[in-house]
């Protein structure tokens, strides 16, 4: 974590996809594999943002048997950058309540 820089964190936060999978790990009280988050791309460019995330120090990975979870480092993030993860989980949640939604027919 210590050779994370703000700018790095900050450049993985700025992709929405990204900013769902922190979001729903902040909320989800559990790591998550791969599969479980709702993102609106491919498998390859899914295995992109994860890795973006992990460089970024975001996420930690591994495996349990042939399942690969994703871990959120809020306790290393927090000592690293105070309040940033809280802030921008908090102005995702935000922009999510704000988005358009669809209604059923």
């Amino acid at each position: 974590m210590e050779d994370v820089s703000v700018q790095q964190v900050l450049e993985a936060l700025a992709d929405p996809a990204r900013r769902t999978v922190v979001r729903t790990l902040a909320h989800s009280g559990a790591d998550l594999s791969c599969g479980s988050f709702d993102l609106p791309v491919g498998r390859s460019t899914s295995s992109h943002h994860f890795s973006v995330l992990r460089e970024a120090g975001l996420l930690r990975q591994y495996y349990v048997g042939t399942t690969k979870l994703n871990a959120l480092r809020s306790e290393e993030l927090e000592r690293r950058f105070p309040g940033l993860l809280t802030a921008v989980v908090a102005a995702a949640d935000a922009e999510a309540e704000q988005a358009p939604r669809t209604r059923d027919a």
